[in-house]
């Protein structure tokens, strides 16, 4: 089994795919690679190739015209990206932009359709991602109505949990590293601001950071500065 084969078993997309469908699958993509900072592709360019995260990370964002960011989501390894454009046509919706070295695997529009019309039961699959992808855009519009700041970043924080992290003995390890303009970006805010919530909920306990790494120490804590009722989905708490 060739090692893009072996990538693409552990991509959601894909994974329902039998051996010889993934070796036929993988023989259509093409590697590339990007350097922490290239822009993978632009908002308004047109959409004619998905991408598969084998390896790094990259951002999506949507840019200002005086070159603000807003950072709408982080994707790692396993993660794929630029669909949207291959179903309806239309030019790319945001920027993505490589977080760090990246390599991708590329899989041009007409072996995209062609891929569905033989597997329609990955379009199920492809409709649920998109469906996530849609709540969370619905949930970054509810969070800058109706949440302050430190509501904003505590919500943000145990996303990226559930999404990026894992359990430790000492709380819930963000395995991805933010940097506070980063973090600013995601909850509209200031790095300042985000700088001085970080140091208040480490002093508090609620948080540790070693190496550029934070963790959730008291992941139910940290949950009640959301100002939320009920779970948001981060199942795997500190005891």
């Amino acid at each position: 089994m060739s090692v893009i084969t072996l990538v693409l078993a552990h991509v959601p997309l894909f994974s329902g795919l039998a051996p010889d469908e993934l070796e036929t699958l993988g023989r259509s993509l093409r590697p590339r690679r990007y350097a922490r900072g290239d822009l993978i592709f632009q908002q308004g360019d047109p959409g004619d190739t998905l991408y598969v995260i084998e390896s790094g990370e990259v951002k999506v964002v949507l840019t200002s015209a005086d070159g603000r960011e807003a950072i709408l989501t982080i994707l790692g390894p396993g993660h794929f990206f630029g669909e949207l454009s291959l179903l309806d046509s239309e030019p790319r919706s945001a920027d993505v932009i490589a977080k760090e070295d990246c390599a991708l695997l590329a899989l041009r529009r007409d072996d995209f359709q062609a891929f569905l019309n033989a597997h329609p039961h990955a379009a199920i699959t492809l409709l649920a991602v998109l469906s996530r992808r849609l709540r969370a855009t619905d949930d970054l519009l509810h969070d800058a109505a109706f949440l302050d700041v430190a509501s904003r970043l505590a919500r943000l924080l145990l996303k990226l949990a559930e999404t990026h992290g894992r359990k430790e003995e000492r709380g819930l390890v963000l395995g991805i590293r933010l940097t506070q303009e980063d973090l600013a970006s995601m909850v509209s805010s200031t790095r300042e601001t985000v700088n001085k919530w970080l140091k208040t909920w480490q002093r508090q306990g609620l948080l540790e950071q070693r190496g550029g790494i934070l963790t959730i120490t008291q992941p139910r804590e940290l949950r009640k500065r959301t100002h939320l009722i009920g779970e948001i989905g981060v199942e795997a708490e500190a005891s």
